[in-house]
């Protein structure tokens, strides 16, 4: 029966959530901690974390940790087919109409109304890490030198999420 529910709970993610990853984790958050208490929203906040260095799309990465956590193996691949199936399906579905209409302006309208609830959705899911995360102060410092680094000298990512994992060894060990 958990099975179940986690394919459930994951197709509905999947279905209900457009604009990717992070737009998908306040939905993740809403069904995993709040309703279902499968995880604590530090766990949740830890996923989140692990999900975005390592590779793949964070929402599949995400689903995937979750149904390993509630259901072995096989949750893991249930709720990483839930989570997918929906855009897979409606991908089949549109491609009909995005072929036949791809030059229509109401098409195009739809499309730029749904840029800034993307845009909401991914600054949720900001606000929420942002909300939940324990950032004590040398955190905080390793957090503001790689955003500064960034912003300043354009480093690769990979660069600066190893420099941070450093980093943080260094001062927490």
């Amino acid at each position: 029966m958990i099975l179940l529910k986690l394919f459930i709970t994951f197709f509905k993610i999947g279905m209900f959530s457009f604009g990717g990853g992070y737009a998908m984790l306040p939905l993740i958050q809403l069904q995993v901690v709040e309703i279902n208490n499968w995880l604590s929203k530090k766990e949740f906040i830890d996923i989140v974390a692990v999900s975005q260095v390592t590779p793949g799309p964070i929402a599949i990465n995400s689903a995937t940790y979750i149904g390993y956590k509630i259901g072995g193996v096989i949750g893991a691949v249930i709720s990483t087919i839930g989570v997918c199936l929906p855009s897979v399906i409606i991908m089949f579905i549109l491609l009909k109409f995005v072929i036949r209409f791809k030059n229509n302006n109401f098409i195009e309208d739809i499309f730029k109304f749904l840029r800034p609830t993307v845009l909401g959705l991914i600054l949720a899911a900001a606000m929420i890490i942002f909300q939940e995360s324990v950032l004590g102060f040398k955190e905080f410092l390793i957090f503001l030198f790689v955003f500064v680094l960034s912003l300043k000298y354009k480093l690769d990512p990979i660069l600066l999420t190893l420099l941070s994992g450093i980093l943080g060894y260094l001062i927490f060990t």
